[in-house]
Order: C-alpha cells, then sequence, then structure tokens
C-alpha cells in the first residue's frame, strides 16, 4: 500500500473519495519534478473533461477492470470537492488493517484479492510519467503502454482505448512525458499493478521549463551552483573520463579534437544513452565510476544539440546532484546554446559544444610550443638587457680617473700610511718617555719624604706605652719607660731626671 497511497509528508496531495468506493477523480503528484504546477493542471482537467466514445458506442470510463465490459453510462464531470483532511484519511486507512499473527497468516491468495479489494476502492489519479514502451496492435481496440518515473526507477502497465491514444498519437510516443488519467488496477493471479487510462495529455514544452526554472531555483537556494563549489581543472590533464553516447558525433568530436592538440592524452570513455528513460541512470552510474577512480583528472559529459525533451536527462536532479558530489572537475559540454540544462549550472565548466570541451580541457600542443618560444624570447631579452645594462655602468665606473691607474692612488695612500704611522711611534716614544720621567722623579720625592729615610739619617721617633708620639719634654714624667725607634728597629728607654 505504501505504493499506491500518496505519501502525504512529501508532496501535496488531492484525494476525491479516498477508499471510499467513489471513482471520481483522485491527483496526485506521480514524479517529482511535477511540483505545484502539475497540481493546478490537475485540478484543471477535473472540471469539464470530455472524453471520446469508441465507434461501437461504449462510453469510456475512468473506471476499473469493468471498462472493459459492455457499455456503461459515463457520470457528468463534476467538481472536485475539497480534499478530506488527512485524519480522515489515516482513520480509514486504519479501519483497513487486517490482524494477523504467526499462528493466523494468511494466504498469498488472500493478501492478493485483500489489496484487489483496496486498489478497487481507489479514485481515478493524474498520473505524469515517461512512456517507454508502446504496443499498438493493428486492428487492436487496446493499446499497451509501460509508464516509468525516471527518478525513481519506476515501471507500470498502461492500457488504454485506441480512441484515447489517437487523441494523442501525434505528439507522443516512446520517450514522451505524459500525464494520464487512470484508474488503479489489481490482477490478483499475477499480483500485479496496472492502470487503466482513460485520458492522456502531452506534457508541452512550456510547463516542462517551467518545472526546470523551479527545479533550478531550490537548487540554488541549496548552493549546489554556487562559484565557490567549482573546482579548477588541472592543466594538463593526464587520463579524462569522458561520457557520451556510443559512436557519437560528440565522442568523435571530443576524442579527434584532443588527441589534435595533444596526441599524449589518454581517455575513459563510458559510453551511455543520452536520452530517453536510462539515460539518467546510466549517466549517473558513468560519472560516479569515472569519480571513483583516481587517475581520472576530469570528467566530460557530451551530447550533441537535441530538443528540449531530448535534454530533459541532463536536467536531472539525480544526475545534478551526482554531479555535484563528484571529486573529480566536470565539464559540460552539451551542444545546446538556446536552453541550457541544470548540468550546466552545477558543472565546474560549460562548454558550448563536445569541441569546445575538448580545446577547453586539453592544451594545444602547438600553442604550448609557440608559448614556450616566446617565452624564451622574452626570458632571452631580459637578459640581455640586463646585461648590457650592466657592461654599462662596468664602463663607467673603468673610465673613472682613479681606474685608469689604481696602483698610484693604492702608492699613495700606502706613502701617507707609512708617514702616520712614524709620526704615531714618535709621539708614543715621546709620551712613554715623559711619563717615565715623571714616574722617576715622583719616586725619589716619595723615597726623600720618607719617615724610614729619616730614620736613616740618625733620627728616632718616642712614644710612650699607648703609641703616643713625643714631640715635646713635658709630655713625658721622670723615670718613664718609652719606646724609640731607629732605622735599625727600636729599643726601651728610661727618662732620667
Amino acid at each position: 500500500m505504501d505504493d499506491l497511497v500518496p505519501d502525504v509528508h512529501r508532496s501535496p496531495v488531492l484525494l476525491q473519495g479516498l477508499l471510499d468506493g467513489d471513482h471520481g477523480a483522485v491527483h496526485t503528484r506521480a514524479v517529482a519534478p511535477g511540483g505545484g504546477e502539475q497540481d493546478t493542471a490537475a485540478r484543471r482537467s477535473s472540471h469539464g473533461t470530455h472524453r471520446k466514445a469508441a465507434p461501437d458506442g461504449r462510453k469510456i470510463a475512468g473506471g476499473g477492470a469493468g471498462s472493459t465490459g459492455p457499455a456503461r453510462r459515463r457520470d457528468r464531470p463534476r467538481a472536485v470537492p475539497p480534499p478530506p483532511p488527512l485524519s480522515v484519511a489515516a482513520a480509514t486507512l486504519a479501519d483497513m488493517a487486517v490482524t494477523t499473527s504467526p499462528e493466523s497468516p494468511l494466504p498469498v491468495g488472500e493478501v492478493s484479492r485483500l489489496i484487489g479489494g483496496w486498489i478497487d476502492r481507489l479514485g481515478a489519479v493524474w498520473v505524469e510519467g515517461q512512456i517507454t514502451q508502446l504496443s499498438r496492435r493493428p486492428g487492436a481496440g487496446v493499446v499497451f503502454l509501460t509508464l516509468r518515473d525516471p527518478s525513481y526507477n519506476i515501471s507500470v502497465g498502461v492500457t488504454c482505448y485506441r480512441e484515447v491514444f489517437d487523441a494523442v498519437a501525434d505528439v507522443v510516443g516512446e520517450g514522451a512525458r505524459v500525464v494520464v488519467h487512470a484508474k488503479p488496477e489489481w490482477y490478483a493471479p499475477r499480483g500485479q499493478l496496472s492502470l487503466r487510462a482513460a485520458e492522456i495529455r502531452p506534457v508541452g514544452v512550456g510547463e516542462l521549463l517551467a518545472r526546470l526554472e523551479q527545479l533550478k531555483k531550490s537548487l540554488t537556494a541549496e548552493g549546489l551552483f554556487a562559484p565557490e563549489r567549482k573546482k579548477a581543472l588541472p592543466f594538463l590533464p593526464q587520463l579524462i573520463g569522458l561520457v557520451c553516447g556510443r559512436a557519437s558525433a560528440a565522442e568523435r568530436d571530443v576524442l579527434e579534437n584532443a588527441r589534435h592538440r595533444w596526441p599524449a592524452v589518454r581517455f575513459e570513455v563510458r559510453n551511455v544513452a543520452v536520452q530517453g528513460v536510462h539515460a539518467v541512470p546510466q549517466v549517473v552510474q558513468a560519472v560516479k565510476e569515472l569519480d571513483a577512480l583516481g587517475e581520472v583528472d576530469v570528467i566530460i559529459v557530451a551530447r550533441g544539440g537535441g530538443s528540449v525533451e531530448d535534454l530533459l536527462p541532463f536536467s536531472d536532479e539525480q544526475l545534478v546532484r551526482a554531479v555535484a558530489s563528484c571529486r573529480t572537475p566536470v565539464v559540460s559540454a552539451i551542444g545546446h546554446e538556446p536552453d541550457t540544462p541544470l548540468l550546466d549550472y552545477v558543472a565546474d565548466l560549460r562548454a558550448s559544444t563536445p569541441t569546445d570541451a575538448a580545446k577547453k580541457v586539453v592544451p594545444d600542443v602547438g600553442e604550448e610550443l609557440e608559448r614556450v618560444r616566446q617565452l624564451r624570447d622574452r626570458a632571452r631579452r631580459c637578459v640581455s638587457a640586463l646585461v648590457e645594462r650592466e657592461e654599462r655602468g662596468l664602463a663607467h665606473a673603468l673610465a673613472r680617473p682613479c681606474m685608469e691607474d689604481p696602483h698610484r692612488m693604492i702608492d699613495e695612500r700606502a706613502d701617507h700610511v707609512a708617514s702616520l704611522l712614524d709620526r704615531g711611534r714618535r709621539t708614543l716614544r715621546h709620551l712613554l718617555d715623559r711619563a717615565d720621567s715623571e714616574l722617576t722623579h715622583t719616586h725619589a720625592r716619595v723615597v726623600a719624604l720618607s719617615p724610614a729615610a729619616t730614620l736613616r739619617r740618625g733620627y728616632a721617633v718616642l712614644q710612650k706605652a699607648d703609641g703616643h708620639v713625643v714631640r715635646d719634654p713635658a709630655e713625658v714624667a721622670a723615670d718613664e719607660a718609652l719606646r724609640a725607634r731607629v732605622a735599625g728597629g727600636d729599643f726601651t728607654v728610661r727618662v732620667d731626671t
């Protein structure tokens, strides 16, 4: 049931007669890019929608399996009532729950029968998807389709009357995106879900562009297209990953131009479908494989021009996010100038064509050799100019008078230095002699004034017992012992009255 009942937490839904046996219109968004525009289109489609009658007079109803039987009266289109509250829908689903246990399980046939009963109670739904298979047998009154959602890799079979498909046969074919108004049906013996379509509408280019613009705004808000996320391309990639169609002009243009520009470059090619239902998963897988190879320096996703519908895989959200998560720089080379796929915005570099991608990713060997030659000539000119400037400066220096006879100036300076040295010696000798004379004179004076010299001349110094020097006879008393100090020593004397 999770695959049959819309996810009310993920997208807005409009349910009419949910599980109540009413086969009126039930709208939900079946494909992620539909957004709010699909809801609006579905609400418009539920008012006054007229369906063609079969030639045998049968009315084509939007009902269940009984629509293939005898002709039934079709109800007049009616206005879509407001959607029931989610609580009511949840309560209805709860009422449908079946109690089982390991001891009392349900047989497979009973489970299939219950699922069929639940699906029979569903109303018709508007479903969007891409036609991957179309089977229309000559003379048959029923057309068989396979409707696929590339984003979720889910397919479901669709049947409709020939008249329903003939109404859009000119604009609808394999690979086209359509919106169908269909009643879910359950084939119990096989346990298989299918849709019986009462109306098919092609998704117009304008609506596709509007959805892409809405997706672009959403991804821009997430920062996936921010310039700071862009990775720089290597100057000279050794191994280039190439994602393109098998034996396509895009592959040939990239390989030939790249090898012409730099013959040594190597490629790791992944051939994928570049349009149709298998394009997105194959391109995403190829990009992830190349990104996982550490030796791949840059990845090129290339495709030639095409219509807006043909280029839709390169605006798929899954592919955009895969490229945004790559560690290897990615180059978008989708050759379609008027309309830019979202891959161009998320890629690290956009090239207008596969040929342009080869020119931007691989340097031209001739141009690089010419650039090297120019740089070499420029370096030679710079060195030559520097040498010439230094030679002129050296010649100017040699032309100075001092450089004509440099030994003469040295000799003159040597004589001057010798003269200064001789004068310095004389001055120093004079200063030393004078200092020596002064020292001798001072020494003589010191010796002459020394007390020892006086004692040697016969003088004596008298001292009392306390060391006081006697200078006057009145200072001593009769019979007082004094100490007499002479040049040769000292002795004791006594005063005689």
